[in-house]
């Protein structure tokens, strides 16, 4: 497992509690997992994601992950409608581990409230939180 100071994490992005992060798209952001939650998980084997048209809640699970070492919930960072789906993690879930940023992201959502985004994390409050005990 990485180290903290090994952690990544995109100033540009915002960040749940939860170890999601959102990135802004104009209208819609694009939501994964975090490369500590890939780091914390082990090897993805397999993603369960939401339909397209799905309306989820901000804290209501959204997808589910499996890795070699458990399976993990993931919680919606604010509410909205799933626009898009990332289809290639069914084929290649590894993905989630090789690039939580980029190929591995999860979902786009039409939010309710654009201006949610604003009340999540920022990095430096994320890594705080993480060394506070996550």
């Amino acid at each position: 497992m990485k180290r903290l100071e090994e952690v990544t994490l995109p100033g540009e992005l915002r960040y749940s509690v939860d170890h999601e992060w959102v990135q802004t798209e104009g209208d819609r952001v694009r939501v994964g997992i975090t490369d500590y939650a890939q780091d914390q998980l082990g090897d993805v084997v397999y993603v369960e994601l939401p339909s397209v048209g799905a309306h989820i809640a901000q804290g209501a699970v959204f997808a589910t992950v499996e890795s070699v070492k458990s399976v993990s919930e993931c919680f919606m960072p604010l509410s909205g409608e799933i626009i898009e789906i990332n289809a290639a993690l069914g084929d290649d879930p590894v993905l989630l581990n090789q690039s939580p940023y980029g190929d591995g992201w999860m979902i786009v959502v039409k939010p309710d409230d654009p201006a949610a985004v604003s009340g999540l994390l920022t990095a430096e409050g994320y890594l705080a939180r993480l060394k506070g005990g996550a």
